[in-house]
């Protein structure tokens, strides 16, 4: 399992600048006002090799540098990033992310390289071809996990209260993670559906949570991207609003990942 127990062997984080706010509150011609959420070039630098700009709400970017080298393959652990530092520019946020020795050596042989511009809502953006989509995801567990109906609606129900951004906005994703009995214990949210993820994994990994035993809830449908994330941090089971893709169904196959999505005003199984 990818998520480390030892909150302690992170990077040191430094900041650079001054941090722009999540949401920007305007005035509409009628007089409503609105709070709208930010949406900015994000780079990830890794020892000055530029690597993927993705648009992303600025906040919570340490976790999104270490859920996002997670999930891109590039770390196995928090442990083989020496540094992070966060560079607010007029324009943009530069992460600049210090691999050690071996792990900088690995990372110049990877050939999954995203050198276009990410948008907020793709997981596609930048790949040289398609390796990524058809290598098949390895299986996590010797069977997929059970989640009692109970726990699935004690997630749901709460979920509102992890979401601040959105209840100003009511424009952004959220990731959230739950234990067994379906209580949040971390929330993390973005304009994109696999920022909010990255940014939870991240966070869970900084907290040096255990997560073999919960499973994410999302406010959002279920794509391949969310269940390929997921399988690489280890996380066992997906709960979204909406109904997955048939991609993301067969991709949670091979990974032994629960599906489960609302139907009819609870949450059933997709099998």
């Amino acid at each position: 399992m990818i998520v480390s127990n030892r909150p302690n062997s992170g990077p040191v984080i430094t900041e650079q600048g001054a941090a722009a706010a999540a949401a920007t509150d305007i005035v509409l011609a009628d007089g409503a006002e609105w709070a709208v959420p930010e949406e900015v070039p994000v780079a990830f630098v890794y020892n000055r090799r530029n690597h993927a700009v993705m648009l992303a709400t600025p906040d919570n970017l340490a976790d999104f540098a270490i859920g996002f080298s997670l999930a891109e393959e590039i770390i196995r652990h928090p442990g083989e990033i020496e540094a992070i530092e966060i560079v607010h520019r007029e324009v943009g946020i530069d992460l600049h992310i210090s691999l050690n020795a071996d792990r900088l050596e690995r990372f110049d042989l990877i050939q999954r390289r995203r050198t276009l511009p990410g948008r907020a809502g793709c997981g596609l953006c930048g790949l040289d071809n398609t390796e990524s989509l058809t290598r098949p995801l390895p299986p996590i567990a010797d069977q997929a996990v059970e989640l009692s109906p109970e726990a699935l609606a004690v997630a749901m129900a709460a979920l509102p209260d992890w979401q601040p951004l959105n209840a100003r906005t009511r424009s952004v994703h959220a990731a959230a993670w739950a234990n067994s009995k379906g209580e949040v214990l971390a929330a993390r949210e973005d304009v994109g559906r696999h920022n909010a993820l990255d940014k939870l994994v991240g966070a869970l990994v900084r907290d040096g949570r255990d997560t073999a035993d919960g499973f994410v809830v999302m406010s959002s449908r279920c794509s391949y991207e969310l269940v390929e994330k997921a399988a690489r941090a280890g996380l066992p089971a997906i709960a979204t609003l909406s109904a997955p893709t048939a991609f993301a169904i067969r991709k949670a196959r091979e990974a032994r990942i629960a599906l489960y999505a609302r139907s009819g005003g609870h949450f059933v199984r997709v099998p």
